[in-house]
């Protein structure tokens, strides 16, 4: 029998603006790397992002003559710049160590807080069920923490109570969660016009540049528009952004 190669599935252009979106990121530049472009893309739109960063980055180097103290203050640096460039306009800095990252009620509670605190339409994180590449264990966590986080914790009153009765907040809904990484993505957005300002706002990371560079022998902003072109391909537009979205019943 003749097997006939399935034409590969069109992704859906997304095109619309929420209001509200917030991007969890297990490390400093992650935010960047992963969704970057569409939130450059969303903020110029007036859509309002809230970053929360998980851990400090305090491993994240090859520079033996670095304390983990040194490199958690200077990339804390960093992410604020970028996130500055960005025009993010809330930044929040969770502080768990580099790969140290568990599945804990701490953390999910942090993670809970700021949804509820800044409602976020769309969430962006880290795709924690990839399996054809090689993904640091912090993302993992981070994106099935954030996966709960979204659905059903900050969405029912019940649970964390304590943020309710005693912090003020109130049960948050999150309609979209998108992520970043995915095997099968199957939305796509046209970046054209905002994947310079992603790549600007990533080389804020300055200590993370020489190994993007060094390891290809291009630069960040190379390979990113490089992929992003092959993403866009067929799609009428220059470069593009995937990801994999749920979206949740009305």
């Amino acid at each position: 029998m003749r097997v006939v190669p399935r034409e590969p599935r069109k992704l859906q252009v997304v095109t619309d603006v929420p209001e509200r979106a917030m991007v969890v990121f297990a490390h400093p530049d992650d935010a960047e790397i992963g969704s970057g472009g569409v939130v450059a893309k969303w903020i110029a739109a007036g859509c309002e992002v809230t970053y929360v960063l998980c851990t400090n980055g305090d491993a994240g180097t090859t520079e033996r003559s670095l304390t983990p103290a040194a490199l958690a203050a200077q990339r804390a640096e960093e992410q604020r710049a970028a996130a500055d460039f960005m025009r993010v306009k809330h930044l929040v800095m969770l502080g768990y160590p580099d790969g140290f990252l568990e599945d804990t009620r701490e953390f999910l509670g942090d993670v809970v807080r700021a949804i509820r605190q800044y409602r976020p339409h769309t969430v962006f994180v880290h795709d924690p069920y990839r399996i054809r590449n090689f993904q640091h264990r912090d993302h993992r966590k981070a994106g099935l923490t954030t996966t709960d986080a979204v659905y059903p914790f900050a969405r029912d009153h019940l649970h964390f109570a304590e943020q309710i009765t005693h912090e003020g907040l109130a049960p948050h809904k999150v309609r979209e969660l998108w992520y970043w990484g995915a095997d099968e993505p199957d939305v796509i957005v046209d970046v054209t016009e905002s994947i310079d300002r992603q790549i600007a706002a990533l080389v804020r990371h300055e200590s993370q540049m020489r190994g993007f560079n060094v390891a290809t022998g291009e630069t960040i902003g190379e390979r990113l528009k490089k992929g992003a072109a092959a993403l866009a391909e067929d799609y009428g537009f220059q470069y593009g952004a995937v990801f994999r979205r749920l979206v949740a019943r009305r």
